[in-house]
């Protein structure tokens, strides 16, 4: 019985696929196809494959990007699992960034000319040869900057600019601990707070990583270590700003390491990630832990706190002008190389599971990119990334990095 239920699933996927096909090439029997990865269904590993899709056309104040790279994030791993707020209906393209080079613009559509090299923020659909978005998304890539760093560039660099420099107001003299500091928003955090005097920066990372990052962390911190003890050893009174991708039991650590008038910012809810599929016991086991906030408390003791979503200030919240103004920034400290984006590794689309394998394993030292030009390399006969994926904030496997193993192409 249950091998028949697996194969009626995978039926049903290979029909989703076939439908999807026929849609785009039957309806027009002309119409052009792009190659991109699609999610058939909200689960594990297996929902994803790399199927034809219709050629999207650009409409109003569109951009079509024909795309060279895409940014792979831990956002990315909680859509597949079905784990954030209403997702959207299955079957779909993943990805929220993306660089290229412009190849169509909409009647609307004003600023960029074809032939422009681009990145740029998509709700949804960047992982395929071909996408459009909205102009006011979209910015040019400095001519210094790869396809492969540009999709490394706006979503990490963004956040970790609007959270450290819009909502905590970080200054000469303060003291922030990033959690995953050896992720791309964590290095990115450390690249810009290098840019203000005196800032001494507190970062948790598996210890297997701390040779590779020593150098942009003031103080390391093994990732399983108490790190409340271990800041308080070197700052008894604690940090200015904490910057939390965990949740659970880490929302309330942090708050209780907040000096006052400190800026405790939640951005992320990795804890809930504990394996290939989602978990309700783990979802409700990290917001079960997490610290019941009495707004007296933070009145008393002067404390801020403060949650941030790139993607919702976005595309709900109609924010892209301020985003575009710290884009502007940024790209002017990229110029000066001040900052420069980390790429840990490029995958061909044909191995994104692989590609999210090595997040889940957390081993990855930077951004993980899909480059779209790249031939796939061929698996290992033991690679297991069908049944074995380990949570990116998980406590255990601590010391398994058998996912470098099967990485392709290191930078």
């Amino acid at each position: 019985m249950a091998n028949d239920g697996v194969e009626k699933g995978e039926e049903t996927e290979q029909m989703i696929e076939k439908e999807a096909v026929q849609e785009a090439g039957g309806a027009r029997g002309d119409a052009k196809e792009i190659r991109a990865v699609v999610l058939s269904g909200y689960g594990g590993l297996n929902k994803l494959r790399v199927t034809k899709k219709a050629m999207p056309e650009p409409q109003g104040r569109d951009i079509k990007i024909r795309v060279k790279a895409c940014g792979l994030n831990f956002i990315d791993l909680m859509v597949r699992q079905g784990n954030i707020d209403n997702p959207p209906k299955t079957p779909l393209v993943p990805g929220f960034e993306c660089s290229g080079i412009v190849e169509g613009l909409g009647d609307t559509a004003k600023g960029f000319e074809i032939g422009d090299r681009v990145m740029a923020f998509v709700n949804y659909s960047s992982w395929g040869e071909v996408v459009c978005t909205p102009m006011e998304f979209v910015y040019k890539i400095p001519d210094d900057m790869g396809y492969p760093e540009a999709a490394a560039f706006p979503m990490n660099f963004v956040t970790a600019y609007m959270m450290l420099f819009e909502v905590a107001n970080l200054r000469e003299g303060m003291s922030v601990l990033v959690h995953s500091a050896g992720g791309g928003v964590g290095q990115a955090v450390a690249q810009l707070c290098s840019t203000i005097p005196d800032v001494t920066v507190f970062g948790t990372a598996s210890s297997f990583k701390h040779e590779a990052i020593k150098d942009s962390i003031t103080h390391l911190i093994d990732r399983n270590a108490d790190y409340v003890q271990e800041v308080k050893k070197v700052s008894p009174d604690g940090v200015d700003i904490v910057l939390d991708c965990l949740c659970g039991e880490n929302t309330g650590k942090g708050l209780g390491l907040l000096k006052p008038l400190g800026t405790y910012i939640l951005y992320g809810s990795s804890n809930m990630v504990t394996g290939e599929t989602k978990s309700f016991f783990s979802f409700a086991k990290s917001w079960w832990q997490v610290e019941k906030v009495n707004p007296i408390k933070l009145y008393e003791e002067n404390k801020v706190m403060a949650g941030f979503s790139l993607l919702n200030l976005l595309f709900k919240q109609s924010r892209s002008d301020q985003v575009r103004a710290v884009m502007d920034k940024l790209l002017a400290l990229y110029s000066q190389k001040k900052i420069k984006p980390l790429v840990d590794s490029l995958w061909a689309l044909e191995e994104v599971k692989e590609a999210m394998q090595r997040i889940h394993d957390r081993g990855n030292i930077g951004k993980l990119i899909l480059d779209v030009e790249k031939t796939p390399t061929p698996l290992m006969a033991n690679d297991s990334t069908e049944t074995s994926e380990a949570g990116e904030e998980e406590e255990e496997h601590e010391g398994d990095n058998g996912s470098k193993e099967r990485t392709p192409f290191i930078q």
